[in-house]
């Protein structure tokens, strides 16, 4: 699918941000984990992105405001951290990093990729949930699961949810 002209990604206003920012810092401090300044600037910076985000482009966004980019494994150990924790989610197909705003209680997250604007949406479908089910029931220990559904936007496709069904 060619790419199109237009992106539908949402930036978050300031004050959602630092609200989510804030958030995460009440969470660590009451859990005891280390809210360190590289997982705190990690997550600020995919907050601002609003789209998914390659490492790279990260640590290039880092370097803002007269500061050296940071080393690559400094940052890949704040994703890690981010994405063990539920705060950002790895999009596998793209290679690129989330901010999560849904609180998934370890189950899996689910996205629909719009290969046309680049638009992730994130779903809650449970699906994950049953296919953790199932392959327990065969004997497998799952790892982890990731579903990413590829396809055009409503807004890309030229039509409504309820006519891209039809």
């Amino acid at each position: 699918m060619a790419h199109c002209d237009h992106v539908h990604a949402h930036a978050p206003s300031g004050a959602e941000v630092s609200a989510s920012l804030a958030a995460a810092a009440r969470r660590f401090t009451d859990s005891g984990e280390s809210w360190t300044a590289p997982r705190q600037r990690t997550y600020e910076l995919l907050l601002q992105a609003g789209r998914p985000i390659k490492a790279y482009d990260l640590i290039a966004a880092y370097a803002g405001a007269g500061r050296p980019p940071p080393k690559p494994p400094t940052v890949y150990r704040a994703l890690d951290f981010l994405v063990v924790q539920g705060l950002a989610h790895r999009i596998e197909s793209l290679n690129a990093f989330l901010a999560c705003h849904a609180d998934h209680h370890g189950a899996a997250a689910e996205f629909l990729i719009c290969d046309c604007c680049g638009r992730v949406e994130e779903l809650d479908l449970a699906i994950g949930s049953a296919a953790i089910e199932a392959a327990r029931a065969r004997g497998f220990q799952p790892g982890r699961i990731v579903l990413e559904v590829h396809g055009a936007c409503a807004a890309c496709a030229g039509a409504s949810p309820t006519n891209a069904a039809a």
